[in-house]
């Protein structure tokens, strides 16, 4: 028997099946729609309920916008979520002379006001 062949067979003496993608995947994902007679697709009020269940799952799982938060991180650095997809993290000496030039950081902005562009 060839190497290949011998590194895939079973303990038993067997090698595996092959399993269809909808029963292989992880538990973490959820079930799988199945319908009653395993012959036959999902009926549409199967597919319709499973399509609702996930659009409340993203839902529960989205953030409201706008709303900022604060964190320590793990290193001891100050983040600030909710500005854009990723946090903003500064030590602290770095938040204090970024607050420091508060006043700069405004005139900057104001003075290139028609270059800059605003994030809706």
């Amino acid at each position: 028997m060839p190497a290949h062949q011998a590194r895939t067979r079973h303990w038993l003496g067997v090698r595996p099946i092959a399993v269809p993608y909808q029963y292989a995947r992880s538990r973490a994902a959820g079930p799988v729609v199945v319908s009653q007679n395993l012959n036959t697709m999902p009926s549409e009020a199967e597919l319709q309920a499973e399509l609702d269940k996930a659009r409340a799952e993203i839902e529960a799982l989205k953030k409201p916008r706008g709303q900022m938060s604060l964190k320590v991180s793990e290193k001891g650095a100050l983040s600030v979520y909710g500005l854009g997809r990723f946090p903003v993290t500064l030590y602290r000496e770095q938040w204090e002379k970024l607050l420091a030039m508060a006043d700069s950081i405004r005139q900057f902005i104001q003075d290139n006001d028609s270059t800059l562009k605003k994030k809706e």
